[in-house]
């Protein structure tokens, strides 16, 4: 029987574009699980790691911009009438929707940016952008940068793990602690937020 490692290195880069924009839409496993695990368990070199990150911020733009165009379809009213409604389901808050909201108008390509490195957020936040028309290139050209960035960071933490091969107790634990640590570090970020939330946009204020 095939185990659950040999399956995901077997779907070649198709299957990695497939997973990063499945995320994308629904983020079960969160991306920064998958990059890793991807990292871990498929990239052989380094040439095969910018393939793969080429191959996962692919199908992580093509998610971002099915929820642009369904945000632009929506508007502004029913988008933000549908995060009031399921946000809560998703761990997206209204405030948190709001504040975004506010940025966008200010700067939003800073926003977008931004947007990519915040979890969950990152997932559903082209929605804001579509529902209140923002320009679709720069829209896209900064969800691209942030999208590569986040893609890459991961990407390379699972890639500097790999000699723990295929055993996927091992796989497991490393990425659970890699999590960890990520999840205090943005914990403190968010603790200290009043310092930098607002000055998010504050270059056209």
């Amino acid at each position: 029987m095939t185990d659950p490692l040999s399956a995901i290195t077997g779907l070649g880069l198709l299957g990695v574009a497939c997973l990063a924009f499945a995320e994308k839409i629904l983020p079960a496993p969160p991306s920064h699980v998958l990059l890793l695990f991807l990292g871990m368990i498929w990239a052989p070199d380094i040439a095969a790691l910018g393939v793969l990150l080429a191959a996962a911020t692919l199908g992580s733009m093509a998610g971002c911009l099915i929820w642009y165009a369904m945000g632009r379809r929506l508007g502004p009213e029913r988008a933000n009438a549908l995060v009031g409604r399921f946000g809560r389901y998703i761990f997206l808050r209204q405030a948190t929707y709001d504040g975004f909201a506010r940025a966008y108008r200010r700067n939003h390509v800073m926003a977008s940016l931004v947007a990519q490195f915040v979890p969950t957020v990152r997932n559903y936040l082209p929605i804001l952008a579509g529902a209140l028309r923002l320009p679709a290139l720069p829209f896209a050209l900064a969800t691209l940068l942030g999208a590569t960035l986040w893609n890459s960071g991961f990407l390379i933490a699972g890639y500097s793990m790999r000699d723990s091969g295929h055993d996927l107790l091992a796989v497991a634990f490393r990425i659970i602690t890699v999590v960890v640590l990520l999840e205090m570090t943005a914990w403190l970020a968010l603790r200290y937020r009043r310092l930098w939330w607002p000055r998010l946009g504050s270059a056209r204020g």
